[in-house]
This record gives C-alpha cells, sequence and structure tokens, in this order.
C-alpha cells in the first residue's frame, strides 16, 4: 500500500478559522516559532490583524497550518508518504515538506512573493476574477464557454478539480452573465477568486516574481518525490522544482493528470494535510483512493484518528 501526502490549495486561512489551532496545536506552535525566527515577527500577531481578505499573514499561516497537520499526521497516526502533491498553493508547502527548501526559507519566500502579487494587483488586472463552478459537467461548461467566446468574451479554465468542479479565468464584467448560463444549466458557483489564478493572462506577474523574488532563494532536488500538479509529471530536480513554482502563476491545475500521475505510481492511499474544503470531496478521488482528511480540528485530537474514506471496487 502506497501513500502520497497532498497538500490542499488555498483553504479557511483567517484568525477566525485557524487560531485556535494555531494557538493549542504543539505541533502548529513548533511550526510558528520557527516561521516567526525566520521573519523577524509574530506570524499569528499579523494574522489577527490582517482582517478577513487575501493577506500576507494568511498565506504564511495556510503554509504553517498544512505543514503542522502533516507533522501531526507523522506523529500521530504514522504516515510515511512515499510521494509527495501539492495543488496550487499547495505547492508552497510540499517544497517545504519534499525536503526541496528548508522550511524557513520557504516561509520567507512565500512571504515575498505574497508582497510581489499583492503590489502588482494594487495597479493591475483589477478587473479578472476566478470562478469556482460545481455541478457542471465538462459537456455543459464546455456549452457556456462556447458561448462566452461566440460573444468575443475572452475566458481560460484555470484548473479541473474533477468531471464537474473546475475554476474558470475571465473578466469581472462577464462574470454575472457566467454564473447564470451555469445556474440555466443545473450548475452552482462557489467561491469568486480576487485576485485570479493559474492563467495565462496573468504572465506579467509570473516574469516579475521570476524576475525579483526566485533568484535569491535555492532549490534542491526533493528527498520526497513531488508529483506537478500542473501535467502531472515526477518533479525530481531542484530546477524542476523552481519552475513548477514559477509557472503555477500562469498553467492550469489538472486534477486528472494528478490523478493518472499517481495511479501509475502506485497509490492507493491520499493523506490530505491542511485546511482543506475541496479535494475530500472530489469524487473521482474517493472512488479511486482511500481519503485520509486531516484538517485542524483532527489534528488537534492527539490519540484520535482522522476521518477516513475507505474506497470500495
Amino acid at each position: 500500500m502506497s501513500t502520497a501526502i497532498v497538500f490542499p490549495g488555498m483553504g479557511p486561512s483567517r484568525f477566525s478559522e485557524v487560531g485556535r489551532f494555531m494557538m493549542i496545536s504543539p505541533f502548529a506552535r513548533r511550526r510558528l516559532a520557527d516561521a516567526d525566527a525566520a521573519l523577524g515577527y509574530s506570524v499569528l500577531d499579523a494574522l489577527r490583524s490582517a482582517g478577513d481578505g487575501y493577506t500576507a499573514a494568511s498565506q504564511i499561516a495556510f503554509v504553517v497550518n498544512s505543514l503542522a497537520m502533516a507533522d501531526w499526521a507523522e506523529e500521530v497516526l504514522g504516515e510515511r508518504p512515499q510521494l509527495c502533491v501539492g495543488p496550487s498553493f499547495g505547492e508552497r508547502a510540499a517544497t517545504a515538506y519534499s525536503g526541496a527548501m528548508p522550511f524557513d526559507e520557504l516561509i520567507r519566500l512565500t512571504a515575498e512573493l505574497a508582497a510581489c502579487e499583492l503590489d502588482y494587483y494594487r495597479t493591475e488586472q483589477q478587473d479578472v476574477v476566478s470562478q469556482f463552478i460545481v455541478r457542471t459537467p465538462l459537456e455543459k461548461l464546455r456549452e457556456v464557454l462556447d458561448g462566452m467566446a461566440g460573444r468575443g468574451e475572452w475566458h481560460e479554465v484555470s484548473a479541473y478539480f474533477d468531471q464537474d468542479v473546475h475554476l474558470v479565468t475571465m473578466a469581472e464584467r462577464h462574470l454575472d452573465g457566467f454564473k447564470q448560463h451555469v445556474r440555466d444549466l443545473g450548475g452552482y458557483s462557489l467561491t469568486t477568486m480576487r485576485p485570479p489564478a493559474h492563467a495565462q493572462v496573468l504572465e506579467p506577474l509570473r516574469k516579475r516574481m521570476q524576475d525579483e523574488v526566485y533568484p535569491r532563494f535555492s532549490f534542491s532536488a526533493p528527498v520526497l518525490p513531488v508529483i506537478s500538479d500542473q501535467d502531472g509529471s515526477l518533479v525530481t530536480t531542484g530546477a524542476d522544482v523552481r519552475t513548477m513554482l514559477v509557472d503555477s502563476v500562469v498553467n492550469q491545475v489538472h486534477w486528472g493528470h494528478i490523478t493518472r500521475a499517481l495511479a501509475e505510481q502506485g497509490v492507493t492511499r491520499l493523506c490530505v494535510a491542511g485546511p482543506d474544503l475541496l479535494i475530500h470531496r472530489l469524487g473521482t478521488l474517493k472512488k479511486n483512493f482511500e481519503l485520509i482528511s486531516v484538517g485542524p480540528k483532527d489534528a488537534m485530537r492527539p490519540r484520535r484518528p482522522a476521518r477516513r474514506h475507505v474506497v470500495s471496487r
């Protein structure tokens, strides 16, 4: 039986959602102490005062919490993963967990990338959003997108999560019409992401990060192999880890590629470590893998195993 650890994309990270875990969990406190030392300030205090937006503090806290939950899964559940996956923002935690970059450096990288990103969006591409949709099979999504194309409305599919779960990027002025068409076809719109993610139109941001942030950081070959969330390839060198992170800004996240790669590597169990609202609910994953979900509530139960979903074949 082979296990892969999965770090989810950006999920709950406001102080009201994760503050108690970060103050009580010994695993979170250890990671927080190291993060505070790396940055020279209190991450918890920054998170408490940051509010509810998409902030640098929330991004750093999400990495801290994801890795703290992975630590708990190792120590309490005895998890020993053979592979690592980090879709979307989860690439950050995967980079540290795999050994491609020390934790303190990864925290500094996350802080600098957040500052670069937030500065970029103060003046650029403020009219672009990414929209999560569910209950929308591919054929219905194509109908929606064909309609947009026919009207000359630019769009990109930024992420494929499951047969009926997607992330689509577009100009905000077209968002209401998009959501209405999805609703008319029986689908449902969830979170609207501001700022957007994983779209070729964000190439100027990718280049700014590549030129201004990444040259100050070094990557090593991961000790634990990483599966790319973009094409399902096995990432085995430090250069490849860097490329994966840099290109994540513009490349689509594709769970179809990830799922095939996991199966090819003989993986049968997935340990989802981090505040997650999506991955543990994906139908294709539930059909093909045993899922172990380790969230903040699980990781505050020192002797109780996390909830499980056992695959039925």
